[in-house]
Formats: structure tokens, sequence, C-alpha cells
């Protein structure tokens, strides 16, 4: 295995040339970041590193020390990442894990040991509810809001029946079961794949025989790409819709014209205009060339929330760093952000279609499908 230590600091002498100062009295923390950095999905890890990499750097705290690992999509790999960066590396909060199998798999163990966990993706009900932590914080959102969102955009539209298609793991089972609790039509067929799947041909055969008005999935990464190329080409002609997660930047660009149309929740669009969000899009592109996704995006605020807690309090003082997190003192590049009671953010949730500015496949905002959106875990969340 291949380990990759950078060690996230920025120039104090460059900062005072581009007129920017480092933060006063900034605290330092060793952070370990398991994520998914090869094979299907890999493009969403490098996403999140990448964006949090940029916040550290940008922040100018040069006692910021992170220690980067490869997941490969395995939740066994991802304990031992884990046990190791605990144990032998003495890392005081960990972040970066993609898939909810793997944060189901390591975020209780770490927590359990005294350590912060920092979520930028990952968000299975598992960990908002019952299993919910006082050291667990998650930046990105609740597996179910997208979907949530989408079930109410959908009566909205008078959708009367749905096709539901999602990997057989938690977050899939977390999506359709979100979607369903807001949508009032009917379900025309519920379907689970294996995660990982990349040929839909019998899924594609079920949804041309259904009933179904609009086809509405979860497949994200590489699952997504496979399914929407095969679908199009197809010849079935029902609308299909999702979270944001299967068409993401990185995965309209594999699949190209074939998305046009197609309209998805997220937390986040590069076209949001606020402050923060125009200046993280135009940093990301000209330090990476590349559009930043909604994983970059989240990868972003989980480094600015880790900054904001470092610059009020020492993270080996558990109580006041913890209090310090909770604040969510910090430009998020969605807009308003702050936590509820079990971790997770309360945010507008916006409806996308996806469009050709140019020659780029890409997603506008089209407006808003949820305010100021919470996750319905709260009750059962005992810290």
């Amino acid at each position: 295995m291949i380990v990759k230590k950078l060690i996230a600091a920025a120039s104090l002498a460059a900062l005072s040339a581009a007129g920017l100062s480092a933060p006063a009295m900034a605290g330092g923390a060793k952070v370990g970041m398991i994520t998914t950095l090869s094979g299907g999905g890999a493009a969403l890890g490098i996403d999140v590193r990448d964006g949090f990499m940029m916040a550290i750097e940008q922040s100018g705290n040069k006692d910021i020390e992170v220690i980067v690992e490869d997941s490969q999509r395995k939740p066994d790999v991802a304990v031992q990442l884990a046990d190791k960066m605990v144990q032998s590396d003495k890392v005081d909060v960990l972040t970066g894990i993609i898939w909810s199998n793997i944060a189901m798999a390591v975020v209780p163990a770490v927590t359990a040991q005294g350590k912060f966990y920092i979520s930028p993706n990952a968000g299975p009900s598992g960990l908002a509810g019952k299993g919910c932590h006082k050291n667990y914080f998650n930046v990105s959102w609740q597996n179910d809001d997208f979907n949530e969102a989408a079930g109410n955009y959908a009566n909205d539209e008078g959708i009367g029946k749905v096709f539901l298609l999602a990997p057989n793991y938690p977050a899939g089972k977390d999506m359709i079961a979100g979607f369903k609790r807001t949508y009032k039509g009917e379900i025309s067929e519920e379907v689970y794949t294996k995660l990982g799947q990349t040929d839909y041909a019998a899924e594609i055969a079920q949804i041309r025989a259904s009933d179904a008005d609009l086809v509405y999935f979860f497949l994200p990464g590489g699952m997504g790409i496979s399914f929407m190329k095969q679908y199009a080409g197809s010849g079935v002609d029902k609308p299909v819709m999702g979270p944001a997660f299967s068409f993401d930047q990185g995965i309209l660009g594999a699949i190209g014209d074939a998305a046009l149309g197609v309209k998805n929740t997220s937390h986040w669009s590069k076209d949001l205009d606020n402050a923060a969000n125009k200046a993280f899009v135009k940093d990301f592109q000209d330090k990476y060339g590349r559009l930043p996704s909604l994983y970059a995006a989240q990868g972003f605020d989980a480094g600015l929330l880790l900054v904001s807690a470092l610059e009020k309090a020492d993270i080996k003082d558990a109580d006041a760093f913890r209090a310090a997190l909770e604040e969510a003192d910090f430009d998020s590049v969605r807009g308003k952000f702050k936590f509820s009671p079990n971790h997770h953010p309360v945010h507008d949730i916006y409806m996308r279609e996806v469009v050709k500015e140019g020659d780029v496949v890409t997603n506008r905002v089209i407006g808003v499908a949820s305010k100021d959106h919470t996750n319905i875990y709260n009750a059962e969340c005992k810290m």
C-alpha cells in the first residue's frame, strides 16, 4: 500500500505577497483522511481530497498535517487504515470517507476512542439517529435529504407512478426511503442492484415493461455513468430524475449530451450566487484545471469547518473543540449553513437541470426544492 503524506501548509511569504494573512492563534491538528482514490468512484474521493486540501492551504495554518490513504472502496481496508491512524499515527481527527457502508464500519469505532470525525460525504441514517455521537459531524448531508426534496418536487409536478432504482447498500436504501417518505404517488417497482454494478440491461428491460411515468434513481460514480449511457441508447423514453450524485460535474463529463434536461436535487451548484462560492469555483479551476463537483465543495467546506474550530479552540481540549465545531463559524460555499442537534446540516436543497454551456455539459439551479431542510433523525439522537 502506498501511503501519501501531505503537509498542508501555505507559505506565509506567499500569503503576504497576495495581501492575505494567516489566522491569528490558529492551533494545529493531525488529520487522517481515508478516501477512495482508485477503482470505481475514485473521482469522488479525489475531488473531496482536493477541495479539503485547498481549504487547508488557503487558511495559511502551517500546523495542520494531513495523512491521506486510499480505502480502495473496501470496508476492511478502511478499518485497518483507521486503526493505524488512531493507534500509530495518533491523529486527532479523521475525514474523507465517500461510501456509507465504509462510514458505518469505521466511524463508530473512531468516535468511541475519543477521536473526531468530520464527514465530507457519506451520511447514513445509522449515524444520524440512534447511532449518533457527539464527536461525529457531517458537513455534507444526511442521505435522505436530497431525496425527500425530490419526492416533494415530483408531487408538485403531478408525477403519478415512479420506478425506483438504487444499489443495495446503506446509502441506496436511505435514498429510496427518503424519496418514499415524501412522495405521494404510486411506486411502480423498487429495484436494488449490486454495489458497483456496470451492466443494467436487465433493469432497463424492467423499466421498459413498467407503467412508470418517471425513473428515480441513485447510482453514484461509475454506476451512474454506466446506467445513463445504456439508458440513453435503449430507446426507453421515460424521463429520469435523481439526487445530484448521479449527475455531478465529473459524471456529466462522461455521460455527455445524454443527460441534458435531467433534473436533480443538490445543496450546492457552481452557479450559486454568493461570494464564497464564486471564489471557490474560480480558485478550484485555477488550481486543478477542472470545474469543481459537489464532492469538491463538500471537501472544501469540511476543511473550512476544521480551520474555523482550530481558530477558536485547542483540539486537545475535546469539549472546547466540539463546541467550536458546533458553531460552524465559516462561510459555506452553499450559502446558509448550520448544524442540527445531531450534527448534520440545516440547509436549502435546490433543484438543478442539466444544461449545455458552450461545449460543457453542466448543471444550473432552477429553484429551491426544500428550504432550511433538516433530517428526521434528530428525535432519535441522544447525545
